[in-house]
């Protein structure tokens, strides 16, 4: 498929998954699972590929996020991945819509913390970030990956 003639990218029409999954870390493993399978699948190459890798650790990231700080008792998760011309689009949609995502500390971490990493790895690895809330019931971060 073309890309637009305002620079944004296209995504093919066949090229997409959604899915929602369980609020636990099995349904977060899972998201990334499925994210390495279907990106492979789709770029027909071997799984250890820097891209396949980076949509491996983005995904497990936003997943992570979701069920960790998004998540309410008994309500799911959604991955949803979109292919595009150059890039995998990855989004997680959550239940907390008034719960959006920091921005990333402009400083270097405390390399003693157990947490607050997650969104500088999302930021290092995807070229593009970010977060939606469309309704009252839900919010969107979404990533996009380059592929190679």
């Amino acid at each position: 498929m073309k890309q637009k003639e305002d620079g944004r990218e296209t995504s093919f029409p066949d090229a997409g998954f959604s899915l929602r999954l369980s609020g636990t870390p099995r349904g977060a493993r899972l998201a990334r699972t499925l994210a390495v399978q279907h990106v492979a699948a789709w770029c027909g190459g071997p799984y250890d590929t820097d891209a396949v890798r980076a949509v491996a650790l983005v995904t497990a990231e936003l997943a992570s996020n979701a069920i960790t700080h998004g998540r309410l008792p008994g309500r799911d998760f959604r991955l949803t991945l979109r292919l595009r011309t150059r890039s995998v689009r990855i989004e997680v949609t959550d239940t907390r819509p008034e719960r959006l995502p920091p921005a990333p500390p402009a400083g270097p971490r405390c390399p003693a913390a157990d947490s607050g990493r997650g969104l500088l790895l999302v930021e290092a690895y995807a070229d593009r970030w970010g977060c939606s809330a469309l309704d009252a019931w839900t919010k969107t971060v979404w990533a996009e990956v380059r592929l190679s």
